[in-house]
């Protein structure tokens, strides 16, 4: 008989990759872009990947051994062409937050080193890829039991980081009302747009838990408890760590970086004990982040090779071990290949496309499988209003993502359709022509 993991290890897998993307590697980079009002980034995408946890939860109920996430969801409400187009585009963002995640944690370790050639943070990051996607091949039981452990030492961590923060900030005299600052280039709609991208990102991980949700003790009742519990966990943290951020540094000071933690600590010369701990845990971090990533990822890319969407080799799933190990070494070599595309929030940017796309779709999903009157363990509440401002608020960071995230988006997409109906037209004996309007 198949084991399985509990409420708390499944919720510490969403955890451990929403907060080791966020707080650690992104936190800094959304002050840079909107100063003070990056805390209501937090906000406004903290209510919609609430939102998003509730419609996973009851469509996770619906699908619960559906291991692709929200390709699933589209997948099953409106069949393989907008299964398969946003299936690959929510794949290739996964597997591309693979590199951003792994870029902190070179960043970081090349912090705690010393080292400042450009190229350590790159080369750590390779190397921890490596590590982690021999870990996932061993077997889900055993990663998510490190993922779990990993995120108790995490959490205890950054609590220690904000007390000491706050502490540093008013005995070093360098809090002050102005460091809570926006600048004339930070207060503006399309500053808080650019943040709340950054944010989106940070707040993905989520998903981990919904394709693992007939792996978790108690069916996707449990399964949606845990996605909620993760996304109201990490809000709290968020919002309380930025703040700890600008109470020790202007908000002025922050630049686009993936060691943010590290730079407030040498900015108010913290004592090296506290620098050293709180690298650690941001190593601790970032690695259990990209762990869940690449599990997250290599299901996903199993799930629509078990749709009959793409080749056979990729439905290669070791039972025994729960793991796709194919999927696992493509997802690898991706996140290595996107290392070299950009900065961190370039790379995030890319990776928020396909995220935000796919729940759109989701969200469209669940109206759907309401309309057809189908139903699961877990129904969210407050439908179809939740469902309606999590439509809209979708809306808006799309059109708030940088051109250089729509042009290579709407890129992928048309290769998509091409390569979707290439084979599917190879296959018919004649062309379908549907009757749109009657």
């Amino acid at each position: 008989m198949k084991q399985q993991v509990s409420v708390p290890v499944a919720t510490a897998v969403g955890l451990g990759a929403i907060i080791g993307a966020g707080i650690f590697v992104l936190s800094g980079t959304t002050i840079a872009l909107a100063g003070a009002d990056s805390l209501i980034s937090f906000v406004i995408v903290g209510i919609l990947a609430l939102i998003m946890a509730l419609e996973f939860g009851e469509l996770g109920s619906i699908m619960p051994r559906s291991k692709g996430a929200s390709f699933s969801y589209a997948y099953n409400a409106f069949g393989s062409e907008l299964g398969f187009i946003s299936g690959l585009l929510l794949y290739f963002s996964f597997s591309s937050a693979i590199s951003a995640i792994a870029l902190g944690f070179g960043s970081y370790l090349a912090s705690l080193l010393n080292v400042n050639n450009n190229y350590y943070p790159i080369l750590f990051a390779i190397m921890l890829i490596f590590v982690l996607s021999i870990v996932n091949i061993v077997g889900i039981r055993k990663a998510t039991k490190a993922d779990f452990f990993l995120v108790i030492i995490k959490l205890s961590i950054l609590t220690l980081f904000i007390v000491s923060a706050l502490a540093l900030a008013f005995y070093s005299n360098t809090f002050k009302v102005t460091n809570f600052s926006v600048s004339p280039h930070q207060g503006t709609i399309f500053a808080i747009f650019s943040a709340s991208v950054a944010v989106f990102f940070a707040y993905s991980g989520f998903q981990s838990i919904s394709t693992m949700t007939s792996d978790i003790k108690g069916g996707p009742k449990k399964a949606a408890h845990a996605i909620i519990f993760a996304v109201a966990i990490s809000i709290v943290f968020y919002i309380v760590i930025v703040i700890s951020l600008m109470a020790m540094v202007p908000a002025s000071k922050f630049t686009i970086s993936a060691d943010p933690l590290d730079f407030a600590l040498n900015y108010v010369h913290a004592p090296y004990s506290l620098f050293l701990i709180v690298t650690i845990g941001a190593l601790i971090a970032t690695t259990s982040a990209t762990l869940a990533m690449i599990l997250t990822s290599s299901r996903v890319l199993y799930q629509i090779a078990d749709n009959k969407l793409l080749p056979a080799f990729l439905r290669k799933f070791d039972r025994k071990k729960d793991v796709s190990v194919n999927g696992v070494i493509i997802s690898a070599a991706i996140g290595v290949v996107v290392l070299f595309s950009g900065n961190v929030f370039i790379i995030a940017a890319i990776s928020n496309f396909g995220l935000l796309l796919s729940y759109l779709v989701s969200s469209f999903a669940l109206i759907h499988f309401r309309r057809q009157h189908r139903s699961g363990e877990f129904k969210m509440p407050l439908y179809p209003y939740l469902t309606i401002i999590s439509i809209f608020l979708l809306f808006l960071l799309i059109i708030g993502l940088p051109k250089e995230s729509l042009y290579i988006g709407l890129i992928m997409i048309i290769v998509f359709m091409m390569i979707y109906y290439v084979f599917v037209e190879f296959k018919r004996d004649k062309v379908i022509k549907e009757e749109i309007f009657k």
